[in-house]
C-alpha cells in the first residue's frame, strides 16, 4: 500500500511538473505555423474562403499522389539535382504538408504516414555517416552540406508538431532520443563552422535547431538558437568553399544576430534579395513560432518590425512580373511567385497591420498557407479586401545601422531603373560598385548577369557554383560600372571589399519627372574616385522617360577606364565604323575579361557615339559622348568556357586610355515599337540630336540633352554639396545659371 501511495505521489508530481512545463512553454499542439485555436477556425470555415479551399484542395492532392507512391528514404550520395537530393527534399516538403493536412482534415493517414517515414530516418540516422561527397565547409548527412540538412529539419519540425499529440509518449521518446536531439546537435554544436556565423546558412541551422526545440519543449536548443553557441572553436577568419569569413573578430551569433546584423533598418538583406528570398522562410517561421510559444520576446517588434519590413523591401525589389532584381549572387527569374514568398506575404499580413496591398500579391500567387496568416489572408480577400500594391521609386540603406550605402529604384511608366551602391553582401556579394541595370515592362534592356549556376540541375556542377562564378560573374566587367586598368574593384579580394562600402550622394523621387540618384565609391581603386549620378527624366520632348547617366572619375594616375553597357537584344544600328575579326580571341586574360571575344572594334565618328538595339518589339538607343581617342568595343560572352556554362550574351564597352581624370555622359533612350504581325515599325529612330557637357569641374558638371529639332535642356550638378537649401550659381557663356539644391534641369522655353 504505501509503495502505491508513493507512486501516486510521484505520478501527481509528475503530473504538476508537466503542466508547469505546459504553462512555461505553452505545450499545446501544434504551435508552430498552427495553433489550436487558428485550426479550430479553420475547421469552421472549410467551404466557405475560396482561396483557402483551393489551396487545401491542390496540397491534398500533391501529398496523395506521393503518399500513393510510397515512402522511400535512400542512403544520401549526390549533389543537388541528384535522386537521392531531391528525395530527401521532396520528402521534407511532403511530411510538413501532410502534417497540417492531418490537423486540418483529422484524417489519421497523414499522422500514419509522417510517423512511419520519420522512423525511417530514425532508424537511418542513428548509424549515418557524414554525407559522401566532400565539397562542402560544412558536410550534412541526409545532404551533402549542412544548409540542407537544416532545410529538412526546419520543415519536419512543423510535420512533428502536427502529430505531436497523436504519437505515444514512447514514440516522442524514440524520436527525439535517436533524430531529433542527434540532427539539431550535429547541425550546430557538430557543425558550429557553420552555425555560428552571420550568414544565410546560419539562419536556416538556428531555426531549424529552435524549431524543433519549440516542438519538443527543449529550452536548451532554443535559447541556442537564439543566441549561438559560446566558445564554440572556431577562429576569427575562418572561410567557407566561397572564400567568405565564417566569423569576425567579437561578432555575435545566432538567431536574433542573424536579424540584427544582416538587415538594415529599412528591411534590406545586404546579401541581396535572391539570398533574402531564401532566408525569409526560416526566419519567418522561426519568428511565428516564438511569437506563439514565447511572446514575451516581441519578435515582429524586433529592431523597429525588421521581419516585417523586410517583406516589402523584397516585393519592392521586384520588377513588374515580380522576379527580384539580380542583385550580387541570384539566379534570373526568381520571384514573389515562390513558396517563401508565399509563406512571406501570408505572415506579414497577419501578424503586420493588415495591409489590404499585401493581398493583391496574395492574389498574384494565388495560393495561401495552410495555416493561421493564410486564413486570415484567404479570408480578407473573399471579403474583398485587396488593393493594388503601388510600387514606387524607393531608396533602401544597406548596413546593420543603415549607413553602408544601399539600393536606389527609379520608377517611372513602365520603366525601373536600379542602382547599386552597397556594401559587399557578404560572402555571396559581387564587386560591382555603382552599378546599374534597366527594365521595361519586367524585360531586362541593360542587365545584371546574376550567378553563374543552374540550381539542382546535377549535371552542371551537381547543381553547386560554377567556378564562373567566381571568374566572370563576381567580376567588375560583368556588371554596367567603371572598370580600371582591367581590374575589378578591391582587385576582387574579399577582405579588402569587406571594409568599404560606396557613399550615398543624393535620392530624390518627389517629382516623378525627375528623379535623381547619386552615389560615390572612393575605395574601390586606389588613388581613384569615382562618382556617378543617374537622372530619370520625363519630358514632352521625348515619346518615354531617358536615363541621364554621368559618371566622373579622379584619379592621381593615369589609367585605361573601361565602360560597359550588357544591353540585351539585336543590333539595330551604330553611327561609327567597326571591323570584325575574322578570328575571335579572348578580350584579355583575368578578371572575367578571359570570358569575353572580342567581336568588333571601332572609334568615334563625331562628338556622339550612338548604339540602337531592339528588345522585345521596342527600340532603344544610347548616345554618349566621345572622346576622340575612345575605342569602341563590341564583346561577347563564351571565351574560356569549354563546358558552356555561361550564356552567349553580348557586351558594347566604352574604353578610354591615359588618363587620370574624365568624365562619361550617356543617355539610354526608349522609344518606339515593331510589330511583327503588323510587320511595321513606329519611332525607330532615336530623337537625340546632340549630346554635350558644357562645363566640368571638381564643383559642377553641366550636360546639354538636344533633340533632332535643336530644342536643348541642360542638368546641373553640384558635385560637392547635397544640401537641399544650398543656393548655387554657375557662368556658361557669359550667362548665369542660379539653383536652390544640388541639382536642376532647365527645359526649353516653349
Amino acid at each position: 500500500m504505501r509503495i502505491c501511495t508513493l507512486r501516486l505521489v510521484f505520478v501527481h508530481l509528475a503530473m504538476l511538473l508537466i503542466g508547469q512545463v505546459s504553462v512555461v512553454w505553452g505545450q499545446e499542439h501544434p504551435k508552430l505555423i498552427l495553433t489550436k485555436a487558428g485550426v479550430e477556425q479553420i475547421r469552421a470555415e472549410l467551404g466557405k474562403v475560396p482561396l483557402f479551399d483551393a489551396s487545401l484542395e491542390n496540397v491534398k492532392a500533391e501529398v496523395d499522389a506521393e503518399m500513393a507512391l510510397g515512402i522511400d528514404t535512400p542512403i544520401p550520395l549526390d549533389y543537388s539535382g541528384g535522386y537521392t537530393h531531391e528525395r530527401h527534399k521532396r520528402n521534407f516538403l511532403i511530411l510538413q504538408k501532410a502534417g497540417v493536412l492531418f490537423q486540418i482534415l483529422q484524417e489519421e493517414e497523414y499522422a500514419r504516414y509522417i510517423r512511419d517515414m520519420l522512423f525511417q530516418y530514425e532508424a537511418m540516422y542513428k548509424d549515418l555517416p557524414v554525407h559522401p561527397k566532400e565539397r562542402s565547409y560544412a558536410r550534412g548527412k541526409l545532404f551533402w552540406q549542412c544548409l540542407n540538412d537544416s532545410n529538412w529539419l526546419v520543415y519536419v519540425s512543423q510535420a512533428y508538431d502536427c502529430i505531436y499529440d497523436w504519437l505515444s509518449p514512447e514514440e516522442r521518446q524514440q524520436l527525439e532520443g535517436n533524430l531529433f536531439r542527434p540532427f539539431a546537435d550535429f547541425i550546430s554544436v557538430g557543425n558550429p563552422q557553420f552555425f555560428n556565423r552571420i550568414h544565410n546558412h546560419s539562419t536556416w541551422g538556428n531555426a531549424a535547431v529552435g524549431m524543433i526545440g519549440l516542438v519538443m519543449g527543449d529550452e536548451e536548443l532554443v535559447q541556442r538558437a537564439l543566441y549561438g553557441i559560446k566558445d564554440d572553436g572556431v577562429k576569427a577568419g575562418e572561410r567557407d568553399n566561397d572564400g567568405g569569413l565564417i566569423r569576425m573578430e567579437g561578432q555575435q551569433t545566432g538567431f536574433l544576430a542573424n536579424l540584427e546584423e544582416p538587415f538594415s533598418p529599412d528591411g534590406y538583406y545586404t546579401e541581396g534579395p535572391y539570398y533574402q528570398r531564401y532566408a525569409s522562410y526560416p526566419f519567418l517561421l522561426m519568428a511565428v513560432g516564438l511569437q506563439n510559444v514565447k511572446p514575451e520576446l516581441r519578435i515582429f517588434a524586433h529592431k523597429d518590425s525588421v521581419l516585417l519590413k523586410s517583406v516589402y523591401t523584397l516585393i519592392n525589389l521586384s520588377d513588374a512580373d515580380g522576379e527580384f532584381f539580380p542583385l550580387n549572387d541570384a539566379q534570373k527569374g526568381m520571384s514573389y511567385h515562390s513558396r517563401e514568398l508565399v509563406s512571406a506575404v501570408d505572415i506579414a499580413y497577419h501578424y503586420g497591420n493588415k495591409d489590404p496591398q499585401l493581398l493583391s500579391i496574395v492574389n498574384e500567387q494565388g495560393q495561401v498557407l495552410l495555416s493561421d496568416s493564410g486564413l486570415s489572408v484567404a479570408l480578407g480577400i473573399r471579403d474583398g479586401l485587396p488593393v493594388p500594391y503601388e510600387k514606387s521609386s524607393i531608396s533602401l540603406s544597406d548596413g546593420s545601422q543603415g549607413n553602408q550605402g544601399g539600393i536606389a529604384v527609379l520608377r517611372r511608366e513602365d520603366l525601373e531603373l536600379v542602382f547599386k551602391y552597397t556594401a559587399q553582401g557578404l560572402s555571396h556579394g559581387h564587386y560591382d560598385k555603382l552599378s546599374w541595370m534597366l527594365y521595361d515592362k519586367g524585360v531586362d534592356i541593360l542587365q545584371d548577369y546574376g550567378m553563374a549556376r543552374f540550381v539542382n540541375i546535377e549535371q552542371k556542377g551537381g547543381g553547386n557554383y560554377l567556378k564562373e562564378n567566381t571568374t566572370w560573374a563576381k567580376q567588375s566587367i560583368a556588371h554596367n560600372t567603371l572598370i580600371q586598368n582591367e581590374t575589378s574593384h578591391f582587385e576582387g579580394d574579399y577582405d579588402t571589399g569587406s571594409k568599404h562600402h560606396s557613399e550615398k550622394y543624393l535620392f530624390e523621387s518627389s517629382d516623378q519627372d525627375l528623379q535623381v540618384v547619386s552615389a560615390k565609391e572612393p575605395n574601390a581603386y586606389p588613388g581613384t574616385e569615382f562618382h556617378r549620378t543617374i537622372a530619370l527624366i520625363t519630358e514632352e520632348r521625348f515619346e518615354q522617360p531617358i536615363i541621364l547617366d554621368i559618371l566622373k572619375v579622379n584619379s592621381s594616375t593615369e589609367n585605361q577606364y573601361d565602360l560597359p553597357f550588357h544591353f540585351m537584344g539585336q543590333v539595330m544600328q551604330t553611327n561609327f565604323k567597326h571591323e570584325t575579326p575574322k578570328t575571335l580571341e579572348p578580350l584579355g586574360t583575368e578578371n572575367g575579361y578571359q570570358h569575353l571575344y572580342l567581336e568588333g572594334r571601332g572609334a568615334p565618328s563625331g562628338a556622339n557615339t550612338k548604339l540602337s538595339w531592339m528588345r522585345e518589339g521596342k527600340f532603344y538607343t544610347l548616345t554618349t559622348v566621345s572622346e576622340a581617342n575612345d575605342e569602341l568595343l563590341f564583346t561577347r560572352l563564351g571565351a574560356s568556357d569549354p563546358e558552356f556554362n555561361l550564356r552567349r550574351d553580348a557586351t558594347f564597352l566604352i574604353r578610354r586610355k591615359d588618363q587620370k581624370n574624365t568624365v562619361f555622359v550617356s543617355v539610354v533612350e526608349p522609344h518606339g515599337s515593331y510589330s511583327p504581325v503588323s510587320e511595321f515599325s513606329v519611332n525607330a529612330k532615336s530623337r537625340i540630336g546632340t549630346l554635350r557637357i558644357l562645363h566640368s569641374d571638381n564643383e559642377y558638371l553641366a550636360v546639354a540633352i538636344e533633340n533632332d529639332q535643336s530644342e536643348s535642356t541642360i542638368f546641373f550638378l553640384a558635385l560637392t554639396d547635397p544640401g537641399k537649401t544650398t543656393e548655387h550659381i554657375l557662368k556658361l557663356d557669359e550667362k548665369d545659371y542660379r539653383w536652390i539644391g544640388p541639382y536642376q534641369y532647365i527645359k526649353p522655353k516653349s
